[in-house]
């Protein structure tokens, strides 16, 4: 009796252990089984979202970028149609792959805080802030969304980078340093008797405060006078143009985003008084100045887009890639006939190698 009821527990025992086994066996596969699909499923998606971003016209490729400019003028202006230039050459287009949210501050820098709070809560992928102040707010509100910036002189004096050479944040961009010192040669050259520049800016731009140190560095180098004409509005341009008359014997004015905007208010004083103006750029020159050595805008901006399709399509981070730089060589020297025909300045020393801006 002992020895049978024995054997049945032995029995019962080997059964408990072959049903564990299996039990383990089938736990085993269904959980291999589980990780094999969801191995599946992640590279599917990881296939998926790269097939999103090669493949330009789909839906989910599409990318969408914020614009912020602060003003309208020739140069920003250019800027913006480089930039796009760009981003076409590289395969984005609007209405396929690409939304472009362009928003213009119409010079106001209070404008600038909203639409930066705008293209925030948009979520964009990427934001092209062109000028200073239009960078400086959208800057402010996010340390996330990859910020490329173009038309500002230096990046790390306006407070959007630990430095020029290495960012290190999310702001990078082109800057529109300006050959200072190849200008006040230019000057000299075009107006040999002129002793004593008047350097107009703005003084609450910081950029233009760059350019302005820059230029009075150069003056006092080449042994040229020099007197300081400040605005810090649109409203005080004509009046501190008039101020200048019967002071001075030329005036040096920087890519100034106010005075470029309001060029023909300048010209309108100073070309009427026989005060010739060489300013930081063509479009300043178009509206009135008389001559420039400057930089090519819409070059300027393309630098931007190629820095923006590097961190699109390549996946480049913002915060490690150097603030690009238009080489003095690859600047244009630009004239305005009319203007020097009415202030009887002479351009036969430039006028071979000079782009003609006159209408």
């Amino acid at each position: 009796m002992k020895r049978k009821a024995l054997a049945l527990m032995m029995a019962a025992l080997l059964a408990v252990g072959l049903l564990a086994s299996c039990g383990n066996k089938d736990a085993k596969e269904t959980t291999k089984a589980k990780e094999t699909t969801a191995e599946e499923t992640t590279k599917a998606g990881e296939t998926t979202k790269a097939a999103a971003g090669e493949d330009a016209e789909t839906e989910s490729g599409t990318v969408k970028i914020g614009v912020i400019q602060l003003a309208e003028h020739p140069a920003l202006d250019a800027s913006y149609e480089g930039f796009k230039e760009a981003l076409k050459e590289a395969g984005y287009e609007e209405g396929k792959n690409l939304e472009l949210d362009f928003n213009n501050a119409q010079g106001d820098p209070s404008n600038c805080e909203t639409i930066a709070n705008k293209l925030v809560n948009n979520n964009c992928d990427l934001v092209l802030a062109i000028a200073t102040p239009a960078a400086q707010a959208i800057a402010g509100k996010t340390t996330d969304i990859p910020i490329l910036a173009t038309a500002i002189t230096d990046f790390k004096v306006a407070g959007l980078v630990e430095s020029n050479e290495n960012p290190g944040t999310n702001v990078s961009g082109s800057s529109d340093m300006n050959p200072v010192e190849e200008q006040i040669s230019l000057l000299q050259e075009l107006l040999p008797d002129a002793k004593k520049i008047g350097i107009m800016y703005c003084s609450s731009e910081d950029n233009s405060i760059v350019q302005a140190d820059l230029a009075k560095s150069v003056c006092e180098a080449k042994g040229l006078g020099f007197e300081e004409f400040t605005v810090s509005d649109s409203s005080m341009i004509q009046s501190v143009a008039e101020s200048m008359i019967g002071k001075i014997d030329a005036v040096y004015i920087p890519t100034d985003n106010l005075l470029a905007e309001g060029m023909a208010t300048v010209a309108m004083v100073t070309n009427a008084n026989g005060l010739p103006c060489i300013v930081g750029e063509e479009g300043m020159v178009a509206n009135g100045g008389l001559a420039t050595y400057g930089l090519d805008y819409t070059t300027l901006g393309k630098m931007a887009g190629e820095m923006a399709v590097d961190i699109l399509k390549n996946g480049k981070d913002v915060s490690a890639m150097p603030i690009q730089y238009i080489s003095a060589k690859d600047c244009t020297l630009a004239v305005n006939s009319d203007v020097a025909a009415e202030l009887d300045v002479s351009l036969d020393a430039v006028k071979d190698k000079a782009k003609d801006l006159a209408e």
